[in-house]
Parts: structure tokens; C-alpha cells; sequence
């Protein structure tokens, strides 16, 4: 093992030490908000046995639906993906023609599904068998089943084929009957259909059973749950960034409802709604939510729920709490944490990656080259439609993010580096003219080139800060700290539903009259980068400033 090896597994327990509330074994006895800082937005929850299990919006990523995992409603880890690809469209391959609006880099026409792919998906142990149901804008509604939710998922069936549905949530009743809820884009109205029991398919057209524009504007989100015989509808009112959450009730599913609101904004919360409601095996009460946060996507809160003359009260009656005591859960906590740094050693990537779009399977490798990640290049006149672009979600409330990639296989026209990709796409990398590669950095399409770098690889890093500003920085093998690079920029506040993600990208740019955003293998060389490492701080008070000085010590060579 080489010392940049040895220092990463030093530092990365470091990391899983400090950053745990509780080590394993130890029950907690308190937790603060937000139990992840992180973008998992429109999120919905369910427990089987002493497990909580969670699922995500993930839009136009792939592989997309993430599965996440805890003991105790504040630990969590990534367990798997529902959608190993995005097979819904052509467009998801980054494979047709596109074109930019002005500066702000949104991509627009029929080449791109940004904002597309996964919405609002909602999961149910049914039957002995997982069940997961989501929907794409322009596509319709699925569904796809498991026995465990770390995989394999069935191939998703169509439930309801078309544009135009969001937010689905089935419902099996205590009669064998399945139900299934959903919202239409654009938020509202709720519509309720008859459902096979298998859940595979809708037996009529759908009723709308919920719709009041006045009083329950921008209705989107339902989740449906059965308590001491009422039927309730848990959704979000009033938009992404500054609505309360609503709940309905009714003695049958069809109706009539009635209703209220739940959980209002306060406490720093504008917008603190959308999400699943369950209970500990002690019967108590949580509401997992989001809150809209810029930047940093919508991160995840966690609410206690006491329920009153059969309606929930949520958080503090009825605002948000930013410290409670902790569930008491059958399992104690197993300090488990959101993966993030990878030194791509193993034979599959990290869960915690997904690719911009589906990636080129054939145009990269971490076979190639044992221990190192290969990109191949593709072309696009612009990031934002370059394939084989690898994120993974930011985590906050501030990070460091550093990485080293080998520039060897690089050719003429081709960039490549280090991004926090959002509208406008900001990113820190190596652009090669000729046989001349130089330091670039990029925010809104306009490249400032820096000095000529002459070494066969480069340290990249961004330093994220709680404001929601990036500063990248860069440094060369066999010196002792990092240079700045770029103006402090600040992040894009919401990209396509997303918040900023960091990633690492290669492409060679393409001239303004190539009408297609990638070519074929056969009209590239395969020109390449190597990246041997991707390593992610989390701000954790003593703990950010010693990983800072320790990884500020670059060890030479490759």
C-alpha cells in the first residue's frame, strides 16, 4: 500500500469516528435537524421489522431511486438503487440534439431530460415484497418490487402510461383491495384509482377525491395511511419553498375528506413539508420531511407526531423542531453515515455515485486500470450535455472535496476536472490545446485559462462553505498545500429540482455547428483521464481543521 493509500484509510476512519452521533451499540439520546444534510429530496419512509427504509426523488440521475437504510430515523446509509438505468426515453443517453438558453446554461429541446426521470416516489412492504412506485413527467406512472431493498428490483411495469402524472402512493386496505393516489403535474388535483392486487395495474379512469384551490393550493405529494379506522392523505400545500404540510382524513377512501394544516413554517424552516409518516415498534409517531435549502437541495428533518382526537399534531405543536429527543427504536444505533469518498479500488463504484444521464458503459472502466477510475471523452459543445459525468449528492453544511486525476491519455480539445454541477456549472480542471494542457477554470459557459501544467497529473479541490459559496483551489504532486483558483463563486441555488453536485467530468468540446451532443466511438480517438481518488470532508468542527492540515501534505509520484 503507498502512502496517498495509507493516509486516505487514516483519515477515512477519522471520518466515520468523529462524524457519528453514537459509535455502535450506543442507543442516542438526542438528535438535531437535519438528520441528513443532504439532497434527498421528496422523501418517503416505511419500517419492516426493526428497519427503516427510505426512498428519493433522483430525476434525471442515474442509476436512479436510491434506497436508504437506518436503525434509528437519524443514521442513515445507501443500500441500493431501484433503476439501475433510465430506459424511459432515448433522451435520458444524452443521445439527440439540444440546445442552450443564454448564460444560464439551461438546456432545452428534445436531446436532454433534465428535471425529468424520477419524481416523488413512494415505498410499501407488501405481500412479503417490497414495492416502489414513482413517477417521470413526460412518461407515466411505475412500479417495480423486491424482496430486499438493496436489490435486485423487477423491471419496472407501467401502471399508467402518458405525460402529465406525479406523486403516486399505492394502498392495500384491511379487504385485500389496492388503492392507488396521484397528484398531476403542476401540483393538484388527488385522484384515487381501483388497483389489481398485485399492484401491477389500474382497474378505471381515476376520481378525483381531494381539490381545493383556495385552501389547499399547490396540492402534490400524497402518501395514504390507515389509523383507528380513518383514511388520511398526508400532502404538501402551498410550493417547494414556503409551503406547510396538510393532512385528510375521511371514514372511506373515496371520501369525503376533511382537513388540516399539520406543520407550518418556523424556527428558520420556510417550506417544511413533503414526506412519510411511520411509527417505532413502541408505537411512537415521526414525520420525515424536506426542507428547501438552496444550494444544497432539499435536505431531510426529522419531526416527532402526537396524535390528538385522531388528527397528528407535528414537531412543537405544530412548528418544526430543530433538537428532540432521540426514537426510541428496538435497534440501537449503528453510527452509520451517507457514503461519499471512494479510491475506486474495488470492481463496482460507490453507491453513493450516479451518472448525469445514462453514462456510455463502454467509455469508462475501473478494470482498465486496477485502482484508478477511466473516463473516456465523448463530445459536447458544453458540460451540461457531456456524458459519463459521474456526481454523487452534497452533503452540508459545508464540505471539502478534493480529487487526483492523471492526464496522460488526454488529447487536443478535450477538459476534464472537477465540478459542482448545477445551472451554470462551475467547475476547476485541465483544458488541452495541442499538446498543451492548461490550468481552466468555467462558470456560465466562459473559460478563464490559468498557467500551463506541465505534470502528468493535478489535485483538484472545492471547499463548499455554509453559505453556499465554492472556492476551488489546485496543487501538484510533491507540493505541500493548494492555490487557489477563480473568484469565490456562489453555487446555483436549485439546478433542474437538484441541488449542486459534486463530480468529475471529461469531454472534448465540440464546435458550435456539430449538430449532435456526443459523437459515436468511432468518430473520437478514446481519449482518457485517470482519477485515483475522490475524498470528501464534512465540516465537523475540530475534526474539518485536522483533516485540512493532514490532507494538505500531498505525498509525490503516482
Amino acid at each position: 500500500m503507498d502512502l496517498r493509500h495509507a493516509l486516505a484509510g487514516l483519515l477515512g476512519g477519522c471520518c466515520v469516528a468523529l462524524a457519528a452521533a453514537a459509535p455502535h451499540g450506543t442507543a442516542i439520546q438526542h438528535y438535531r435537524n437535519p438528520v441528513i444534510h443532504a439532497d434527498y429530496s421528496d422523501p418517503d419512509v416505511i419500517r419492516v421489522g426493526e428497519d427503516y427504509y427510505l426512498v428519493a426523488s433522483s430525476f434525471h440521475f442515474s442509476p436512479g431511486l436510491p434506497v436508504l437504510q437506518s436503525k434509528d430515523l437519524v443514521h442513515w446509509k445507501i443500500v441500493g438503487h431501484v433503476l439501475p438505468k433510465l430506459d424511459f426515453h432515448p433522451s435520458y443517453d444524452l443521445a439527440a440534439p439540444y440546445t442552450l438558453t443564454d448564460s444560464t446554461s439551461k438546456p432545452v429541446g428534445p436531446g436532454l431530460r433534465y428535471a425529468g426521470g424520477v419524481w416523488a416516489p413512494a415505498i410499501r412492504h407488501h405481500a412479503g415484497r417490497f414495492h416502489v412506485y414513482w413517477a417521470t413527467p413526460d412518461e407515466g406512472i411505475f412500479m417495480s418490487t423486491a424482496e430486499h431493498p438493496a436489490g435486485p428490483w423487477s423491471a419496472p411495469v407501467t401502471v399508467l402510461a402518458g405525460a402529465g402524472y406525479e406523486d403516486p402512493c399505492p394502498f392495500w386496505d384491511d379487504d385485500g383491495k389496492a388503492w392507488l393516489v396521484h397528484s398531476k403535474v403542476g401540483a393538484g388535483p388527488i385522484i384515487l384509482h381501483a388497483m389489481s392486487p398485485d399492484g401491477t395495474r389500474l382497474l378505471d379512469g381515476g376520481r378525483t377525491i381531494v381539490e381545493d384551490k383556495e385552501k389547499l393550493p399547490v396540492l402534490e405529494g400524497p402518501k395514504v395511511y390507515k389509523r383507528n379506522g380513518y383514511y388520511y392523505i398526508f400532502a404538501p400545500i402551498g410550493g417547494v419553498g414556503t409551503g406547510p404540510q396538510a393532512v385528510m382524513r375521511a371514514r372511506s377512501i373515496q371520501g369525503p375528506f376533511e382537513h388540516r394544516t399539520v406543520l407550518h413554517p418556523g424556527n428558520g424552516l420556510a417550506g417544511p413539508h413533503q414526506g412519510g409518516y411511520v411509527e417505532t415498534p413502541s408505537g411512537e409517531g415521526w414525520f420525515v420531511h424536506f426542507n428547501s435549502t438552496g444550494a444544497f437541495g432539499r435536505i431531510t428533518h426529522l419531526q416527532p407526531v402526537t396524535w390528538r382526537d385522531d388528527w397528528p399534531v407535528m414537531g412543537n405543536e405544530g412548528l418544526p423542531v430543530l433538537e428532540h429527543a432521540a426514537p426510541r427504536t428496538a435497534a440501537q444505533s449503528p453510527g452509520w453515515r451517507l457514503q461519499d469518498s471512494d479510491e475506486f479500488s474495488g470492481s463496482t463504484l460507490g453507491l453513493q455515485w450516479s451518472w448525469n444521464h445514462n453514462p456510455d458503459p463502454g467509455r469508462w472502466s475501473l478494470a482498465q486500470r486496477p485502482g484508478f477510475l477511466r473516463i473516456e471523452a465523448g463530445k459536447a459543445r458544453h458540460l451540461v450535455g457531456a456524458r459519463n459525468t459521474l456526481t454523487q449528492i452534497l452533503q452540508g453544511p459545508a464540505s471539502e472535496i478534493t480529487t487526483r486525476i492523471e492526464l496522460a491519455g488526454m488529447g487536443d480539445g478535450q477538459r476534464a476536472g472537477l465540478t459542482l454541477f448545477g445551472v451554470k456549472v462551475p467547475w476547476i480542471g485541465v483544458a488541452r490545446a495541442g499538446a498543451t494542457t492548461y490550468l481552466t477554470y468555467a462558470n456560465g459557459g466562459e473559460e478563464t485559462r490559468g498557467p500551463r501544467i506541465d505534470g502528468g497529473s493535478i489535485v483538484l479541490r472545492a471547499t463548499v462553505r455554509a453559505d453556499q459559496t465554492v472556492q476551488f483551489s489546485y496543487a501538484l504532486d510533491g507540493t505541500s498545500g493548494f492555490t487557489d483558483f477563480g473568484p469565490v463563486t456562489p453555487l446555483a441555488k436549485f439546478s433542474w429540482w437538484k441541488g449542486s453536485r459534486p463530480g468529475v467530468f471529461t469531454y472534448v468540446r465540440a464546435s458550435e455547428d456539430e449538430p449532435r451532443s456526443n459523437a459515436t466511438p468511432d468518430q473520437i480517438r478514446r481519449n482518457y483521464i485517470d482519477i485515483d481518488w475522490f475524498r470528501v470532508a464534512r465540516q465537523h468542527g475540530a475534526y474539518m481543521r485536522m483533516f485540512r492540515v493532514a490532507k494538505n501534505v500531498l505525498p509525490s509520484g503516482s
